[in-house]
């Protein structure tokens, strides 16, 4: 593992995984799903905004380059189907979810950044049932970090990563320095 201190932040971080450890996570994602789902023709990768989307694409490309098909990849907001819209202080936006229909005989997998209590992953799985009854759903992240409030668990991880409850898992895609760090907030 290639840990290393982030020394220009102002905040406590600590460089977890670099774009190498990223894209050779991702590549192991995409191998598994290959090998769970004998007809990839009947996957649809379905992120959730919106590092999922970013996600969900590069791995969608990574079996596409493996099994030489096509696989299928669409957005699924979860905004309206959280379960604390009614608390929040704002309502959180919404954006347009986009999938491949019809979805009754394919296996959904629904591709996030970071799992961390599994409330989003919930409302994601309310929200594909609004498009239709999958055969199958499935759950990709490149971080389990751990702190489940609900019965979910991922089917392919990247990296799982232990924290603490007052620490941040912060991920850049596609910026200049792309990587994923664990951050330690002040208690100020």
């Amino acid at each position: 593992m290639n840990e290393k201190k982030k020394n220009s932040s102002p905040d406590k971080s600590i460089l977890v995984m670099d774009a190498p450890a990223i894209q050779r996570a991702l590549r192991r994602i995409a191998h598994e799903i290959i090998e769970r789902n004998p007809d990839l023709n009947q996957i649809i990768l379905a992120g959730i905004p919106s590092r999922g989307n970013e996600i969900a694409r590069r791995i969608a490309d990574i079996i596409s380059t493996i099994e030489k098909i096509p696989v299928g990849v669409g957005t699924i907001d979860v905004a309206m189907h959280r379960d604390d819209v009614g608390i929040r202080t704002e309502l959180p936006a919404v954006r347009a979810s986009d999938l491949p229909l019809p979805l009754e005989t394919k296996t959904v997998i629904i591709v996030d950044d970071v799992l961390f209590t599994g409330r989003t992953v919930r409302a994601a799985m309310d929200a594909i049932t609004s498009f239709g009854r999958p055969a199958r759903i499935q759950l990709a992240v490149l971080i389990d970090r751990g702190h489940r409030e609900l019965p979910i668990r991922a089917d392919y991880v990247g990296k799982n990563l232990p924290t603490a409850p007052d620490e941040k898992v912060r991920l850049r895609l596609g910026e200049d320095e792309e990587g994923v760090w664990l951050v330690k907030e002040d208690a100020t």
